[in-house]
């Protein structure tokens, strides 16, 4: 009898056990699947307070700076429209831009460089602007042809060709062409801000040869000239050398070449050696930075101190 009696009662105990398992493992079961939608509900809103940081938080890091090679016009003209160049005192203009600054030695070299860059800064013709990089404001303004032409972006400069007296009949075409309505249809239609009160392109060529050198960033414009007087004229031999802009105005002057193009003004010991400079459009500069920067706009000053040096991490840039 007592056997039977502590029979019955192991029996109890045991199914009392297996009761209160299953309702432990129900209940975990459900606390886990409550985390599961928990989870998945962030990941749905965003990322954890982390990875929110990292990719909404405030960019830092080294600035790369680049910049171009000193006889570059678009150096020249970067350089003085955000003050990088200034007076010493003797009166001398002096280049501040920083020694750590990496030099590159034309348009397309620039952008692949930022491109590459996460933390990279750098300058370029606003024409020659494509998707591979980011454009910055300036001072609240877009670089846009159209906000250089209506002057609320103010970091512009003109393209100009550069002669001298005993131009050949084929270069005098050429130009003759590139200032007409024709020619500076092509100007506008390249995304630059064209002349005005042009003429209808009357001439013609004979063939010979005329070369055109100098700067990396009226070559892209200069090469869509080409292009677009070699349909009017099927005998016309344009030859288009890239360089920079000192070197296109040194070869105008020493006879290297019929027509430079510069992206800058000339000095006054440039003009004093019988050269002419004739504008065929008006440019911007783009300051340009990687797609992954979040940054969208600097002031001009902001600009100045990334390059002088006194700014050097883009956490500090405020």
């Amino acid at each position: 009898m007592k056997r039977k009696v502590i029979a019955i009662t192991l029996t109890a105990m045991m199914a009392a056990g297996m009761l209160a398992g299953c309702g432990s493992s129900d209940s975990s079961s459900s606390s886990t699947a409550d985390t599961t939608k928990e989870a998945s509900a962030t990941e749905a809103d965003g990322s954890t307070d982390g990875d929110s940081t990292a990719a909404g938080g405030d960019f830092s890091g080294q600035i790369g700076v680049i910049s171009r090679e000193d006889g570059s016009g678009t150096r020249g003209a970067f350089i003085e429209l955000f003050g990088v160049e200034e007076k010493n005192d003797a009166g001398e203009k002096v280049d501040n831009t920083t020694v750590d600054a990496q030099i590159t030695n034309n348009t397309s070299v620039m952008m692949s460089t930022v491109a590459g860059n996460q933390h990279a800064i750098g300058y370029i013709s606003l024409g020659s602007l494509n998707d591979e990089v980011k454009a910055l404001k300036i001072d609240g303004a877009e670089a846009s042809a159209e906000n250089v032409e209506n002057g609320s972006y103010k970091v512009s400069r003109p393209f100009n060709i550069v002669t001298k007296d005993g131009l050949s009949a084929d270069a005098q075409d050429f130009m003759d062409y590139i200032l007409s309505t024709d020619g500076q249809q092509v100007v506008s239609d390249d995304g630059y801000i064209a002349i005005k009160d042009t003429k209808a392109y009357e001439g013609n060529c004979s063939g010979e040869k005329v070369v055109v050198a100098g700067s990396s960033s009226v070559t892209p414009l200069m090469e869509k000239l080409k292009e677009a007087y070699t349909k009017v004229n099927s005998n016309a031999n344009i030859e288009v050398q890239q360089s920079d802009s000192t070197t296109g105005i040194t070869s105008a002057s020493d006879g290297l070449c019929d027509i430079g193009m510069a992206s800058r003004d000339l000095k006054d010991e440039e003009k004093s050696s019988g050269l002419t400079a004739t504008v065929i459009a008006t440019d911007g500069i783009a300051v340009i930075v990687n797609k992954e920067n979040p940054t969208d706009g600097l002031t001009s000053d902001q600009v100045k101190s990334i390059y002088v040096g006194d700014t050097t991490d883009w956490a500090d840039v405020k």
